[in-house]
C-alpha cells in the first residue's frame, strides 16, 4: 500500500536509510522507554523504534496514513495509534503513569513553530525531544543574542530547553523532495528554569512586544509595558533593539512590568 504525499498536510516522507540510521544513532533508544512519534508518515522511523522494545504512541492527522499504519503495525501491543491533530493533542495525558516521554518527529514545515510552542508548554513530562525541522527554524531556535535569526522562538525555547543542532538533512532524502534543507535538533527540558520569572505568561508578553517590530528600540516596543526609567534601572539600555537582549534581560523586564499592565 502506497500513499501520495499531500501538500496541504506539508508531507515530505523520509526515505534515506542512512539518515534514519544517523537519527537512531543520535537518539539512543533504550528498552522500556515511552516514546511519542509525531507525524510518523509511512512508518520509516516507527518500525526501527519498535525494534527496541519500547512503548510507542504515534500521533497522525491524515486518516489515510492512520489506516496504512494500522495495517503495518496494528498487531503490535506496544504501539498506540492516535488519529489526531498534534497542535491540539494532550501530550501530558500520555505521561499519566509518571514515566517521562521521549518525543520524536518529522514536523510539517507549515505548523512547526506553533507545534513547538504547544510542546514547550508540556516539558514538565518530557525527557527530551528530537525533531526534523526546516534548517531555518533550527537556526532560529539555536540563535544567540545579536543574531538576526534571534527572536521570540529563540528566547522561549531557551527558557524551556537546552537546544543542540545535530546535523543537516538534504532535500533528496525525502519524497517528495522539499525546496529547503532540513535539520535534526535535540531539545532537553531544563530541570529548573535558567532564569527567575513571576510567570511564563509575563515573560512571553514582554518577548512578543519586544520582537513585534524588530527595528524599534525596546524603549518604543515596550512602552505599553515598561517606561524608559524602569528599563534603565534594570541596567538595560532603552535604546537597544530586542535582538541584543539575553534571556536574563527579558526575565528581568518581565519581573518589573507596570502594575496596571493587563
Amino acid at each position: 500500500m502506497t500513499h501520495k504525499a499531500r501538500k496541504r498536510f506539508g508531507q515530505n516522507f523520509l526515505t534515506d536509510y542512512s539518515i534514519i540510521e544517523e537519527i537512531l544513532g543520535n537518539i539512543q533508544v533504550r528498552p522500556g522507554e515511552h516514546w511519542v512519534e509525531i507525524g510518523p508518515g509511512q512508518g520509516a522511523l516507527t518500525a526501527p523504534l519498535l525494534d527496541h522494545a519500547i512503548r510507542l504512541d504515534i500521533v497522525e492527522l491524515d486518516r489515510d496514513l492512520v489506516s496504512l499504519l494500522k495495517k503495518k503495525f496494528g498487531d503490535n501491543e506496544r504501539l498506540t495509534i492516535h488519529s489526531a491533530d498534534a497542535l491540539s493533542f494532550d501530550f501530558q495525558a500520555l505521561a499519566a503513569d509518571g514515566k517521562p516521554l521521549r518525543i520524536i518527529g518529522n514536523l510539517p514545515y507549515n505548523i512547526s513553530t506553533p507545534l513547538l510552542f504547544h510542546l514547550l508548554e508540556s516539558t514538565s513530562c518530557i525527557a527530551d525531544m528530537h525533531f526534523m525541522l526546516q534548517k531555518e527554524v533550527v537556526d532560529r531556535i539555536c540563535a544567540e543574542p545579536g543574531s538576526k535569526k534571534y527572536g521570540r522562538l529563540s528566547v522561549m525555547a531557551h527558557y524551556y530547553c537546552a537546544a543542540e543542532h545535530l546535523f543537516d538533512v538534504p532535500p533528496e532524502s525525502f519524497d517528495p523532495a522539499p525546496q529547503v534543507t532540513s535539520s535534526i535538533i535535540r531539545l532537553i527540558p531544563h530541570n529548573k528554569p535558567p532564569v527567575s520569572v513571576n510567570s511564563v505568561e509575563e515573560l512571553n508578553q514582554v518577548v512578543v512586544h519586544a520582537f513585534s517590530q524588530r527595528r524599534k528600540t525596546i524603549r518604543n516596543s515596550l512602552r505599553n509595558l515598561l517606561d524608559e526609567q524602569q528599563i534603565a534601572e534594570l541596567g538595560i539600555d532603552p535604546t537597544v533593539r530586542a535582538e541584543t537582549l539575553s534571556l536574563e534581560d527579558f526575565a528581568a523586564l518581565s519581573r518589573n512590568l507596570k502594575k496596571d499592565t493587563e
